[in-house]
């Protein structure tokens, strides 16, 4: 029974749940409970033109550490990544009937964050080594109505950074970075978030590090940094005092951080060094090992980056490996259990998310109301193409190729790792079995 696969009743590499992925710890803890001794104010925000408008000393004091961690000039904090990208997309100025060239391989925030100021999502293709938006790709899609580029630091590897600045410059667009899944992600010599017009990180609890819920974006623009500030909080109520010139885009919601979720962040951060070190650490391992078995390639990291791995991702070519992905994988993650902190699903899975556009939002062009609203703008933007076919690269890939892993996760180590190497050489000696 020692070369059965557990999907025919053999018994599986490992039943040891793997670890969860904690991070809450003693620091925040103590943190916490000395800002709650402290008896100050959970929230340092007031929606008013005073010296609180930009929040509470732990808010500003994360933002500020933030951006010395980043190297940028500034960093707003939000309540959530996707109030960020919201808000980014405010602070460009975006208009109803305006383009935003996007990625369709990410969250779907990232997509519909256009939508939230009546703008109009056009996909562009991804690279097929790195799952990043393809600035070739993208020069294709720009018309004369597009206004920015929205791309993602997808799985954690920095956007081709220098392809689209480049196409920024030449037709005057704004770059909008979505780094949800790359904080501390490396292009050419510096950390995403100092580059892009604006980049937006993440702080849910999925991520490297989190307050449950929260985000920040950085940007090196006083003007971006302002609108940000405003959308933030109430932004309406304090243009008269404020004596903002152009008010356009400055009406504002309530996207404000806590001091609870600052004094957590700042904690969090001082972490983030070693959790990324050890998330490559894993993930390297697992690259070596796994692309030695036939058909299975490894991420393709570009030169001069460091990928920081929210998750892993690889291919499997089916005519090499000598079984289909589906069934190879199936059969991988029943020699393999979840972890400690997950209830539901797997730290395995085919494929990653459904190309944007074939969402329902999409395919029939309705987000506000029933008439269509903003495609209905007018008629070049009812005829934006999202018909299946239109980044075949990225159908292709989630189809056929692409597997993601959630093993290197910390506190997982490289004996972690090796159970791991041992179930998918195990399926691949014995794929025969697999009907």
């Amino acid at each position: 029974m020692k070369n059965t696969l557990a999907i025919n009743g053999g018994q599986p590499v490992r039943k040891n749940l793997f670890p969860g992925h904690y991070i809450i710890g003693e620091e925040e803890k103590k943190a916490i409970i000395n800002f709650i001794d402290s008896k100050e104010d959970l929230s340092g925000f007031l929606g008013g033109w005073n010296d609180k408008f930009l929040g509470g000393k732990n808010v500003r004091k994360f933002e500020d550490n933030w951006s010395e961690f980043i190297n940028c000039k500034y960093t707003v904090s939000f309540n959530s990544n996707t109030s960020g990208l919201v808000s980014a997309i405010g602070a460009a100025g975006i208009e109803p009937g305006d383009e935003v060239i996007v990625t369709p391989y990410t969250m779907s925030a990232t997509a519909t964050a256009i939508i939230a100021y009546q703008g109009i999502p056009v996909f562009a293709d991804i690279d097929e080594k790195s799952f990043c938006l393809n600035p070739i790709e993208v020069e294709k899609k720009i018309s004369t109505r597009t206004k920015a580029i929205m791309t993602t630091g997808i799985f954690g590897h920095p956007s081709h950074m220098d392809g689209l600045l480049k196409l920024a410059k030449k037709h005057n667009l704004v770059v909008i970075e979505d780094a949800a899944q790359a904080p501390g992600a490396i292009y050419k010599n510096s950390k995403i978030g100092s580059k892009a017009d604006m980049t937006v990180f993440s702080l849910n609890v999925h991520k490297h590090i989190h307050t449950g819920e929260g985000g920040m974006v950085t940007t090196n623009n006083d003007d971006f940094a302002n609108r940000l500030r405003l959308i933030r909080n109430h932004g309406e109520a304090v243009l008269e005092s404020k004596q903002q010139a152009d008010i356009s885009n400055c009406f504002g919601f309530n996207l404000r951080l806590t001091e609870i979720q600052a004094v957590m962040a700042i904690e969090q951060l001082k972490k983030l060094p070693q959790l990324l070190k050890d998330r490559i650490e894993n993930a390297n391992f697992l690259s070596e090992k796994l692309s030695q078995i036939p058909g299975i390639e490894k991420a393709n990291v570009q030169k001069d980056c460091q990928h920081v791995y929210y998750v892993q991702p690889f291919k499997i070519k089916s005519e090499d490996l000598g079984i289909g992905r589906d069934k190879f994988i199936e059969a991988v993650s029943k020699e393999l259990p979840t972890a400690e902190d997950r209830k539901h699903g797997h730290l395995i899975s085919i494929g990653f998310c459904t190309p944007l556009y074939l969402l329902p939002l999409f395919q029939k062009k309705i987000a506000f109301g029933k008439n269509h609203w903003p495609f209905s703008y007018d008629k070049q933007s009812m005829s934006i193409d999202y018909s299946i076919g239109i980044c075949p690269i990225t159908e292709y890939i989630e189809k056929n190729e692409i597997f993601i892993n959630d093993f290197i996760r910390p506190p997982a180590n490289l004996k972690d790792m090796k159970d791991v190497v041992n179930a998918f050489e195990k399926v691949y000696d014995n794929k025969k079995q697999i009907s």
